[in-house]
């Protein structure tokens, strides 16, 4: 008799021939039997070329016969090199999960298979959820591993110019434009330039800054990154394993540059993007650097990367009367370090990440900080609450995690987050509490979906404590609501109840604009329409023009965490190959 270990085993052996044999004349007679009424079918690229979900039985048996004919699966088996099939909770729900690979006509891949019982079909276990991902090309494999460059021969021309003199050569574009132009030298532009490296594609990152990692360093003195070291690794170069749990923003600007010399990333600093256009006859486009010396070159690659975040763009919220003011006032992205403001009045108009953090370190500098919320936010506290989205990241490999977080449809993912949130509120208690006496506005996102759905929705509108609140909570930093000003004056805020609030700063820790507003900066507003909203998830399971092929052919977009950027920069490398290499 099987033991429990291979009772999961066979299962998913038997479900995987059961599938790959319905596949070889594939239709929904043969599939409908193998899926559970609710399940799930998240395909990347392997099958469709995009990035879709389809949720419910009859959704997916519209869509897998189809693609399935048009390039042929096969090959499915328990990848033994993984993670061993085994009995886990995704979403709230006992599961049988198996890591799987298989192959198409056009590539190789990894998917994820989850199991559960069937009450209406005497607890058959079908397909719950199914992802399907493009790992590779046939024909077009990474430079890695053993496909790794063998650089200069032992037979060498001592005469020849040497890898320095090579690199300096690709790296000034003399003679020849970039296939890949990359807006951004963030995580973002970093990752997806390692995998266009890695599939020989000529590609360029241009970033305003005059030094690599300047978008991390410049930003206020005591950052640190909110999520934890293991979740944050670039693509084939991990972190090394002495780091500190928490990055300070410093030590991680400094891997990038050691990061981009390491990989043999193309990168330009001080070149600022200033826009372009397309030619669709010609299939480039044509857009204009401004040097740091004041020239400009006109570069025509075929696809333009925008890597520059969320967005790059402060929102400056119009204040009728903040022209009043006659001190100092400051966007967050400008502010730097609380010294230079110790013994004077601060006042920070914001409630997310930046605000907290900022008045944070304003008062430990000396600053008197009043602290004012515009509209309810999310508090967790940094440990353990914030942490727990990345549970799966504390064991096993970061493959088979990155795999797992690519697997979960949207509608599970939302699923998860409400739980998280459940769980993060009885931890938080006290704290919350202690905000709620002081008259702080606590929210926990679209339908108690937490922080990560506010990221992933708009960017923002949630705070990591890592002791702010507990600040606020003791009226060691002051807290009034915008709503309660009546005005600002030459000297400070005028409070709708006669209240004088003193103050020589004025912070406005109010966010970015939505990134549609720089790309009609840069492109034009034809090219923003044919775009259309990017982020968010509007009335699909994806995020909105991400990772993917927008409406304006040869533009992409990239943005989000570094484990986000890593992960989505493989597939959106992929499309960018295959589209080179006449596939797609």
């Amino acid at each position: 008799m099987l033991d429990r270990t291979q009772d999961i085993a066979a299962s998913a052996e038997n479900w995987l021939t059961e599938f790959a044999r319905a596949l070889e004349h594939p239709d929904s007679r043969t599939l409908r039997p193998l899926f559970h009424p609710d399940g799930f079918w998240r395909d990347v690229l392997a099958l469709s070329w995009n990035l879709q979900t389809a949720n419910g039985l009859d959704a997916i048996l519209n869509e897998l016969p189809v693609l399935a004919r048009r390039v042929a699966p096969r090959s499915f088996k328990i990848d033994a090199d993984r993670a061993p099939p085994r009995r886990v909770q995704r979403a709230g729900t006992e599961t049988i999960e198996a890591i799987f690979g298989f192959e198409t006509r056009e590539g190789r891949g990894h998917g994820i298979l989850r199991l559960i019982p069937d009450a209406d079909d005497g607890n058959r276990l079908k397909g719950w959820t199914l992802l399907t991902a493009l790992e590779e090309l046939k024909g077009f494999e990474e430079s890695i591993g053993s496909a790794r460059p063998r650089g200069q021969s032992y037979s060498r021309d001592f005469r020849g110019p040497n890898w320095l003199d090579l690199r300096r050569a690709a790296s000034a574009y003399a003679d020849r434009d970039p296939t890949v132009l990359v807006v951004g030298g963030g995580q973002a532009g970093l990752s997806i330039a390692a995998r266009l490296k890695q599939l020989s594609i000529d590609t360029l990152i241009v970033d305003r800054e005059k030094r690599i990692g300047d978008n991390w360093r410049k930003r206020y003195h005591a950052l640190t990154l909110h999520n934890q070291v293991q979740v944050n690794h670039l693509p084939y170069m991990p972190f090394p394993p002495n780091w500190p749990t928490y990055i300070p923003k410093d030590k991680l600007a400094n891997w990038f540059e050691a990061y981009v010399d390491a990989m043999e990333l193309n990168f330009w600093t001080d070149s600022g993007f200033e826009g372009g256009s397309y030619d669709a006859a010609e299939g480039r486009w044509s857009v204009v650097l401004r040097i740091g010396d004041g020239t400009t070159r006109t570069m025509h690659p075929r696809h333009v990367v925008m890597a520059t975040g969320v967005s790059g763009i402060p929102n400056i919220p119009d204040i009728p009367t903040l022209k009043n003011f006659s001190g100092t006032v400051l966007h967050s992205s400008r502010y730097d370090d609380g010294e230079s403001w110790k013994g004077t009045r601060a006042v920070v108009i914001g409630t997310g990440n930046s605000g907290h953090d900022i008045a944070q370190d304003l008062h430990s500098s000396g600053a008197r900080v009043t602290l004012v919320q515009r509209s309810p936010t999310l508090i967790t506290n940094i440990e353990p609450s914030a942490q727990l989205a990345y549970a799966t990241y504390n064991e096993g490999t970061l493959e088979d995690n990155d795999l797992i977080a690519t697997s979960m449809p949207l509608k599970l993912a939302r699923r998860t987050h409400q739980m998280i949130t459940e769980q993060s509120k009885q931890f938080d208690k006290d704290l919350l509490d202690g905000l709620k006496a002081v008259g702080f506005a606590l929210d926990y996102g679209e339908d108690d979906t937490g922080w990560q759905f506010k990221y992933l929705t708009r960017g923002g509108g949630y705070y990591f404590n890592v002791g702010c609140s507990d600040l606020v909570a003791r009226r060691e930093i002051a807290l009034r609501q915008f709503s309660d000003i009546e005005a600002f004056a030459a000297d400070g805020v005028r409070m709708k109840n006669g209240e004088e609030l003193a103050a020589d700063l004025i912070i406005l820790a109010t966010g970015y604009r939505p990134q549609e507003v720089l790309v009609t900066r840069l492109f034009g507003e034809e090219v923003a329409a044919r775009v259309g909203p990017i982020w968010g998830y509007g009335d699909g399971q994806e995020l909105r023009n991400m990772y993917t092929r927008t409406g304006q052919p040869g533009l992409w977009f990239i943005a989000g965490s570094l484990a986000q950027c890593r992960i989505n920069s493989k597939f959106l490398g992929l499309q960018i190959k295959a589209i080179e290499e006449g596939l797609l």
